[in-house]
């Protein structure tokens, strides 16, 4: 249906006319891409069920964080054991899924894990407001190093990973690989699920060299 808005010019919507053509042509490419990563043959299996610790310090094996669904999301939040503070950015996203949990959970399970101990992720999640955000400690575990969140010296990485279960047992899915791909930019890896970026990128402006802090 064409539309016009007050006052525009011709010039002004000729221009954006073409810029819907694009933006038309993207959503398609978005939904191949999405229709191909469907479309992924079954993962590796997950070579162990990996026992994290919950916010109270109790096990919590992987396999106990699918719950009732038979697909699991899990963020790997950059903050090692000798951090003073979350990563910013990785912050930021998570500020934003905080208020979707409880939407994303009726379709998938969902859980953050950090390299770091159940007390200090209990007292980040308080300072951080993130009342939804099931947070897990992945100490004294190779789950980090295992699927690209954790760097051979130590680093840790931002990486989100999805797993399925079946009943052949519990497999990888996709990993936010995207990361480790060459890019004039931020990686922009987990850019589909962060608002920040897409609210910005509608702007005149865009991103700039904007760069979030924590609150």
């Amino acid at each position: 249906m064409p539309v016009s808005l007050p006052n525009e010019s011709p010039q002004y919507r000729a221009a954006r006319n073409a810029l819907l053509t694009a933006e038309a042509e993207l959503r398609a490419q978005i939904e191949q891409v999405a229709n191909l990563r469907r479309g992924l043959p079954k993962g590796g299996t997950v070579p162990q069920d990996y026992t994290f610790r919950s916010e109270h310090g109790a096990p919590a094996p992987l396999s106990s964080l699918f719950g009732s669904h038979d697909t699991l999301a899990i963020y790997s939040l950059m903050y090692g054991p000798d951090a003073e503070a979350p990563c910013p950015m990785c912050s930021a996203f998570l500020d934003g899924l905080n208020g979707q949990i409880a939407h994303i959970s009726h379709k998938i399970a969902f859980a953050v894990v950090a390299q770091n101990t159940s007390e200090k992720l209990v007292d980040l999640k308080a300072r951080m407001g993130w009342s939804d955000l099931p947070l897990y400690s992945a100490l004294g575990t190779d789950y980090q190093r295992d699927y690209l969140a954790e760097s051979e010296d130590g680093s840790q990485l931002p990486i989100l990973n999805v797993f399925q279960r079946d009943q052949d047992g519990i497999h990888h899915f996709w990993s936010s690989e995207l990361f480790f791909e060459p890019s004039d930019w931020h990686p922009r890896h987990v850019d589909a699920a962060w608002p920040l970026w897409n609210i910005l990128d509608f702007t005149p402006q865009g991103r700039g060299d904007f760069f979030p802090s924590l609150r």
